[in-house]
């Protein structure tokens, strides 16, 4: 067979073939494969001029230094092969980019997936925005203010942009995220140097997009996908020194709250392989991770339904007292099936999990967190009201009273187990007495860890065309303070019972506010610090040994308040030696 530059070649050197005798032809001239042939009036002159012209070979430059020959061509064909049959360079020509994440953990997770995908095709990671030939904004939309920070912050970028150097490639600023799929027209509206918007589902098409952006175009692509959840893209860690990672289990949601624009910027739910997912945390455990977040936008409503054999009658068993507003999904490898094979790779790695729902609480979940030592024995539990008026408005799918039964129960088969939720002040209809039931819900949970914000209204989402924002800002703001004021008593209370405790704690670093102390957290999640000293290697040892990230240490408490704990370092530990001693004082304090 024939090769393309052999081909060419050929077709370069063609002449017309000579005819017989006594047959007549118009003259006609070959170039790059197409007839030219002569005018009627003018004879063979055209052909005649285009013989003296350039022939292809003028039209095609050879291969630039540092551009790679594609295999099977030899040395000669290859010198002379015009640019398309060469092998291109890489998308990314060694150009820099530099992230900037804002918004929830999953956001952290898809800057490591989108920086991932950017690596393989060439780019390399900047230290900051100065020096970046690209900058990627990964935005949030669940609330105004955290929009507001993004349009703020690219109207510093713009003078970044317009400062930059002749010399220099042109800075490229690019959107990701749900903010790029929200506000797309607006955002090219409103914001000229914005070069790229992609979507939560694109990420796979940044090399093209910015490729795109490349030649002065805008380059978009927002499209929501029903079943792209990066299962076979690796994240590439952007801190390499944390001992701490999250990894996304699924992607999008299905309750359709009458205040959340999720559905509407993520798309569907859609979960990853337990395979997968499995897979990833060997990888994080093998470079020395020692604790992992799976995250979803519901991520105890998660549903492996990948391969035949998990496709089942069997439907989803939710938390008594709740309910959905889509149908009951069936079959499938549950939460619970993805907890326990997580939680078996590496017994010395701690698993949490968010953002859960509390409809998909059942008792299964909740038995194996008692039961396996690394699955950390804290609920992130979003309430968003007390009123069962407001959930009814808010789309919840469940009453307060079905609420605190869901945290008796909770309580009761994992004692000990630190709650954390949400909460909205001032949503749509919201009454005096509506907020007064969300105080005393409070009151009556009392919660270690508390997200509370004032309701923010997006447009697309189901209170935005039904529901009227009725609530005045001011009121709002000071329900706000309110709800506030009352979490922040309770947190202090419970976190003062574990003055005189042992908690074990991993290790992240540094404090912010003190060169001389540490940080990491306990098992409910609570941030603990602690003076950098040097302990013993073991309850038993007097060897001592300095104090590291991912280190698992005994922490005695001395201190709190509603945010954090204080105590000293006792020694150094691990899940397992941490989870028999603590067998041996249960057993101890029965007898």
């Amino acid at each position: 067979m024939m090769g393309p530059v052999r081909a060419v070649r050929t077709l370069l050197s063609f002449r017309p073939p000579r005819l017989k005798s006594g047959v007549k032809c118009a003259p006609q001239a070959f170039v790059a494969g197409t007839v030219i042939r002569s005018c009627p009036t003018l004879g063979s002159e055209p052909c005649a001029r285009m013989s003296d012209g350039p022939g292809l070979r003028a039209f095609l430059r050879p291969p630039s230094k540092g551009e790679v020959v594609r295999e099977g061509l030899g040395e000669e064909e290859a010198a002379d092969a015009p640019p398309y049959l060469i092998g291109e360079p890489e998308p990314g020509g060694n150009r820099s980019v530099y992230f900037e994440t804002y918004g929830c953990q999953m956001n952290v997770n898809d800057t490591e997936i989108a920086w991932s995908i950017l690596q393989k095709n060439g780019y390399k990671k900047a230290t900051s925005c100065t020096e970046a030939d690209v900058i990627l904004l990964v935005t949030c939309s669940i609330r105004e203010k955290a929009e507001q920070t993004i349009w703020k912050r690219l109207k510093q970028l713009a003078a970044l942009k317009s400062n930059r150097a002749k010399s220099q490639v042109p800075l490229k600023i690019g959107i990701l995220g749900c903010m790029a799929e929200r506000l797309k027209e607006e955002i090219l509206e409103k914001e000229k140097l914005v070069d790229v918007l992609a979507g939560p589902d694109s990420y796979r098409d940044l090399p093209r997009l910015l490729t795109v952006a490349e030649t002065g175009q805008k380059a978009v692509n927002v499209l929501l996908s029903l079943d792209e959840t990066y299962a076979d893209v690796m994240p590439v860690h952007v801190n390499s020194k944390t001992k701490t990672a999250f990894i996304s289990i699924m992607r999008g949601c299905n309750n359709m709250c009458s205040y959340c624009i999720v559905p509407f910027t993520r798309g569907r739910e859609r979960s990853r392989p337990i395979s997968s997912i499995s897979q990833e945390v060997r990888i994080l455990s093998d470079q020395g991770v020692k604790e992992v977040t799976l995250l979803g936008q519901n991520v105890n409503s998660y549903c492996d339904t990948s391969e035949i054999q998990f496709h089942t009658r069997e439907p989803t068993r939710l938390s008594r007292g709740f309910s959905t507003i889509y149908r009951n999904k069936h079959g499938g490898l549950r939460f619970a099936c993805l907890l326990d094979q997580v939680s078996r790779i590496d017994p010395e790695m701690r698993i949490r999990f968010t953002s859960p729902h509390p409809k998909d609480f059942p008792d299964e979940v909740l038995q194996l967190i008692q039961e396996r030592g690394n699955i950390c024995k804290q609920i992130h539990l979003p309430a968003q009201s007390g009123s069962t008026a407001i959930l009814e408005a808010m789309r919840r799918g469940y009453t307060r009273e079905a609420y605190l039964e869901l945290v008796e129960r909770i309580r009761e088969i994992i004692p000990g187990v630190s709650l954390s939720s949400d909460f909205i002040a001032g949503f749509c209809g919201e009454t005096e007495d509506d907020h007064l039931q969300t105080i005393d819900l409070l009151r009556q949970v009392r919660y270690n860890v508390g997200y509370l914000f004032a309701y923010s209204m997006r447009k697309k989402t189901h209170a935005y065309h039904r529901l009227a924002d009725s609530v005045p800002a001011v009121i709002k703001q000071r329900r706000l303070e309110e709800l506030i004021a009352v979490f922040r008593e309770e947190a202090t209370k419970l976190n003062t019972e574990l003055i005189g405790t042992d908690q074990i704690v991993l290790v992240e670093g540094a404090s912010k506010r003190s060169k001389v102390e540490l940080c990491g957290r306990n098992d409910g999640n609570i941030k603990v610090i602690f003076p950098n000293l040097v302990i013993p290697c073991d309850w038993s040892s007097e060897m001592l040994v300095s104090i590291k990230p991912g280190d698992y240490i005994s922490v005695q408490i001395t201190s709190a308040n509603s945010q954090s704990l204080k105590g000293i370092p006792i020694c150094l530990t691990t899940l397992s030696k941490s989870t028999k001693v603590t067998e041996l004082k249960t057993v101890s304090n029965g007898q």
